[in-house]
């Protein structure tokens, strides 16, 4: 794992947790929502997280398999 997979992991964690929280407080002070909203929203944040995660790792994996291919045909 690289420094930069390494940092943008972390800032993605807390980014996520500000947008939960703040998401919680808003439907904890100022908007009436029924008992199950906080679930889905706790599952939006989860996979909305884990979906963007997943496309970084593809998005600089095939950058690394295009140089080892390089290595490889030499």
């Amino acid at each position: 794992m690289k420094k930069n997979d390494f940092t943008f992991i972390i800032g993605l964690t807390l980014l996520a947790g500000v947008i939960w929280v703040v998401g919680e407080l808003v439907m904890g002070m100022w908007i009436a929502v029924y008992w199950w909203v906080p679930i889905v929203w706790r599952i939006l944040i989860v996979v909305g997280t884990l979906s963007v995660s997943v496309w970084h790792s593809f998005k600089y994996d095939d950058d690394f398999n295009d140089s080892d291919d390089e290595k490889h045909k030499k």
